[in-house]
């Protein structure tokens, strides 16, 4: 897997969704002891939990929809071709993104979403407008 310094150096990265993310950050830190490791803006903070590494993204629980799960994967356009083809629902088809990666959207047949997503290049977080705070 390439390394770039805009994504969390895990293979698979959880998704969590919560209406306030910097409040649920917080409350992430003093709870549970996890770090923050960037933070992009004010609706997405990735976070550390020991050698493991989850995203918080805003937005509103949906039910079965409180979360998704972020795979690295070597090939996004390959790997879309192949869900497509087992009958995954593609939500949003392989794009290359200013944060150096290639990523696309699907739900599984139970209806799960995941996110795939490519490293093409390392990006320093800072040149597209994310805060480092510990990489």
């Amino acid at each position: 897997m390439r390394f770039n310094r805009s994504v969390p150096p895990c293979p698979v990265i959880p998704v969590l969704v919560y209406p306030d993310p910097a409040a649920a950050a917080e409350w992430l830190q003093r709870a549970f002891g996890f770090t923050v490791r960037l933070r992009i803006a004010n609706h997405r903070i990735q976070m550390r939990a020991g050698e493991g590494c989850f995203t918080i993204a805003e937005g509103t629980v949906l039910p079965n929809h409180s979360c998704s799960v972020q795979v690295r994967v070597a090939d996004a356009c390959a790997h879309c071709e192949r869900a497509r083809q087992a009958g995954a629902t593609i939500l949003t088809e392989p794009q290359e993104h200013i944060y150096g990666e290639r990523q696309y959207n699907a739900t599984d047949f139970h209806g799960h979403k995941w996110d795939f997503t490519e490293t093409i290049a390392d990006v320093e977080p800072e040149s597209w407008g994310g805060t480092s705070v510990e990489l």
